[in-house]
């Protein structure tokens, strides 16, 4: 019966594979990668396939009723790893993700000229434009029907 529970707590995920993204709370936009690290952890055996980490901005404009918002994958990658990962021996990894900003016309326009760069900033204002990012993991492991997720917002500016 211990067998049948355990299978079905795999099957949907539950004590499934903990992901930790450690990575900087903010970096410039400067920066051309994010170095960070994930740890894996788990209460009952697993094995890591793949993982993918991507760079993912969440872009806002409008006001009340009106707000349009849309999701930009800015920068991926993808590993095979096939990793086997117990309760005793969790492990590690480094990574580093390229970053690939969006620049909408208004930042085009506004580069490299003051007073552009002021009008630019009134018009974000008015138009209520707001862009978080977050750097989001996903783990493909044998055996699982669901895969395991994980996502850490981080400040870009």
């Amino acid at each position: 019966m211990i067998k049948i529970f355990d299978k079905l707590k795999d099957i949907l995920g539950i004590e499934g594979l903990r992901i930790e993204i450690i990575i900087p709370a903010e970096i410039s936009k400067s920066d051309e990668s994010i170095n960070g690290k994930l740890l894996f952890t788990t209460k009952s055996d697993k094995t890591i396939k793949s993982i993918t980490i991507r760079l993912i901005e969440k872009y806002r404009r409008g006001k009340a009723d009106k707000t349009l918002i849309d999701e930009y994958t800015l920068s991926e990658i993808e590993m095979d790893l096939n990793v086997d990962i117990t309760e005793e021996l969790p492990a590690k990894l480094d990574f580093e993700l390229p970053i690939s900003l969006l620049k909408s016309d208004m930042d085009r326009y506004a580069e490299g000229n003051f007073v552009a760069k002021n009008l630019v900033k009134v018009a974000k204002k008015l138009k209520n434009v707001k862009s978080d990012y977050r750097v989001e993991v996903v783990a493909i492991l044998s055996d699982l029907t669901l895969n395991s997720i994980a996502k850490q917002p981080i400040s870009i500016i």
